[in-house]
């Protein structure tokens, strides 16, 4: 019996099965503890602003709506960027983009430090979004051009699992920060928090155009051998996306294409949980009792912690089963079951954190599954552009959730109706995921 006939792995055009395991754990190696470390930053220096919010606002005398405004207005920047910037990378080539926009949004974030009004806030952040906008989907397409859509849900889950690392040390890190460092060199807690967490991402922007390759056969450190059954396996994932009649090969064709705007709206429903999560599981926290900013970090931990391990395991399983719809609309609705929870647990400070870890394990957990979704029917010409066309609808989620909470926390004096609404906007995701057709993404 053929190792093909007992359901195990195969090389393309034939081969050792073993060897191309060993080339795929050699690039894993390569590229993913470095994009890891780069996404880690990336998100910490998005979101860290919910913990400067602890200290800022009563600082500067701001209301809840100017953060919410200042929180989200990062995300006309990234939307207004995304698409151009990944147009930018698929010319140019990854190590020149993303090393150029790390330096140049670590600069921004860590410029914050200095805002005394609102508008200075707003411009900062808008600034701020405009660089980070091509690293996400430039990684998401740098991705295909070395793992075909079969191996990109491990992929992303073990990349994606940056986002509840964050919050796992960064979480403590920023209260401890915002602790230590307050009156040092007469600045405030918060502004340290933004220089000591922006000026690491520059010094990572620079690191990129050492360690990255922009490709296969830029990769002094594979073989010859391992360059031609890397290609090869690329070549054969892309025969079977061209199998699927709903494929999109041109950017054209992914504007008429009605499969990228249900994922666009889908990833929108996801992004409105995990950010009302980023930009106030801080204040939620701080909420129940917990009053310090160390206490607040090591407890906003907890959820994080208990996501990034959900996070690589889903995305091993949704692999090894093959099937992608159900490993995403089971994750939204378990966010939405946490985020219930959370509303209904009341002084129960026990159950109020495992509804907010159900909560951030669910939204969270959404993010790695959703992307070897659209990675499977557009065709590498459509992918730069497309890529970052669904995530930049998805990213409007970044401006709308914080912005909404905001409003609704100043109108009602707490944030339950806010959860509610969210959780209702889960339950679409959810049930939109479903609409998807099957041979399009279970690959």
């Amino acid at each position: 019996m053929t190792t093909a006939e007992r359901g195990g792995p195969t090389v393309a055009g034939g081969g050792d099965p073993n060897a191309l395991e060993n080339a795929y754990r050699k690039v894993t190696f390569h590229l993913i503890p470095f994009i890891f470390v780069c996404y880690l930053f990336n998100y910490l220096d998005r979101v860290n602003v919910g913990f400067a919010k602890l200290q800022m606002l009563d600082a500067l005398k701001w209301s809840e709506t100017i953060y919410g405004l200042g929180a989200g207005i990062f995300f006309i920047g990234y939307v207004l960027s995304g698409v151009p910037s990944n147009l930018l990378l698929h010319k140019l080539g990854a190590r020149k983009v993303i090393g150029t926009l790390m330096v140049a949004w670590g600069a921004a974030s860590a410029a914050l430090m200095f805002v005394q009004t609102p508008e200075q806030f707003y411009a900062l952040r808008f600034i701020t979004g405009v660089f980070e906008a091509g690293f996400f989907p430039g990684i998401v397409l740098y991705f295909t051009s070395w793992f075909p859509a079969s191996r990109r849900g491990r992929i992303m889950g073990l990349f994606m699992s940056a986002i509840p690392i964050s919050g796992v040390l960064g979480s403590p890190l920023s209260g401890w920060m915002m602790q230590a460092f307050a009156g040092q060199g007469g600045m405030a807690g918060w502004q340290w928090m933004f220089l000591l967490q922006g000026l690491p991402t520059v010094a990572l922007g620079f690191l990129v155009y050492i360690l990255l390759n922009d490709g296969i056969d830029q990769a002094k450190w594979l073989s010859d051998d391992e360059k031609a059954m890397l290609r090869a396996e690329l070549e054969k994932d892309e025969k079977l996306r061209r199998e699927t009649s709903t494929a999109a090969d041109t950017f054209a064709s992914v504007l008429k294409n009605k499969n990228v705007w249900l994922l666009g709206l889908i990833y929108f429903c996801i992004q409105m949980g995990v950010y009302a999560i980023n930009f106030w599981l801080p204040t939620i926290v701080k909420s129940l009792g917990f009053q310090t900013p160390t206490m607040v970090g090591w407890i906003s931990a907890i959820p994080y912690l208990c996501a990034s391990i959900f996070m690589i395991w889903i995305g091993r399983s949704g692999d090894a089963r093959k099937e992608r719809r159900w490993h995403l609309s089971a994750p939204l609705l378990m966010g939405l079951f946490g985020l219930m929870l959370a509303t209904q647990a009341g002084s129960n400070t026990t159950l109020a954190i495992v509804g907010l870890s159900f909560a951030t394990m669910g939204a969270l957990a959404g993010l790695p599954m959703f992307w070897p979704l659209p990675t499977a029917f557009l065709g590498s010409a459509a992918a730069a552009g497309g890529l970052a066309l669904i995530n930049s609808l998805g990213q409007i989620a970044g401006f709308v959730s914080p912005f909404l909470v905001g409003w609704i926390k100043d109108a009602t004096g707490g944030t339950t109706v806010a959860l509610y609404v969210l959780s209702g906007v889960l339950f679409l995701g959810a049930m939109l995921v479903l609409r998807v057709p099957a041979k399009v993404v279970n690959r």
